[in-house]
């Protein structure tokens, strides 16, 4: 998570609002607000559920809080003075259209009309199908985490996703092993983030 969080914030370059959820992919943007905050970069953080977070994501948000950095129940109207948003709050386990709170927010940063950086798939975007059961981030840039998400490749994740950067985040290969999944070794040797469109897949 701590990886993630700043590879995520490295691709924020301008004051950023963040919009985190309750589950890893919040903890992930939260990580990523820290970052932004010793950069001078964060204009504001907010949590659909902050009493829920909990383990790794929980950790970040003592982190965060520690530094005197408010986090916010919602995002403040008009997202302050942020140039762009974070896009936090769903990842990859969507299997429903999002609901409630998230589902506010998600419509919130589509109405804002500012640059969107989404966490690992754009809020709302099926990750493994592409579909878009419901409301959706359209991001500019998503930053998705060890491997792409074949959601970011068919059905609406090519045009919800934006530009795709795909950024190592220390994951082993014996771990993809296990799971059947064969990454080239050499694959983050060079640079740690590659542009999603420039890998032969």
């Amino acid at each position: 998570m701590e990886a993630a969080g700043w590879q995520v914030a490295r691709h924020c370059p301008d004051r950023a609002y963040v919009v985190c959820g309750k589950g890893n992919n919040g903890g992930d943007g939260l990580a990523a607000a820290r970052h932004l905050h010793r950069w001078g970069r964060l204009a504001g953080v907010a949590c659909t559920d902050l009493g829920g977070l909990t383990g790794a994501a929980a950790e970040e948000a003592r982190a965060l809080t520690s530094l005197g950095v408010p986090i916010a129940s919602s995002p403040s109207p008009g997202f302050d003075d942020a140039v762009l948003l974070l896009d936090a709050l769903l990842g990859t386990g969507l299997s429903r259209a999002p609901e409630g709170r998230a589902a506010a927010w998600i419509a919130a940063v589509e109405e804002s009309g500012r640059p969107v950086v989404s966490v690992d798939v754009p809020s709302g975007l099926d990750a493994d199908s592409g579909s878009v059961p419901g409301v959706c981030v359209t991001a500019s840039v998503t930053v998705t985490l060890g491997l792409p998400k074949p959601g970011l490749l068919t059905g609406e994740g090519p045009t919800r996703a934006g530009e795709v950067w795909l950024a190592d985040i220390g994951i082993p290969l014996e771990a993809y092993a296990t799971l059947g999944v064969q990454v080239p070794p050499d694959l983050f040797s060079v640079h740690d983030r590659v542009q999603l469109s420039g890998l032969q897949l």
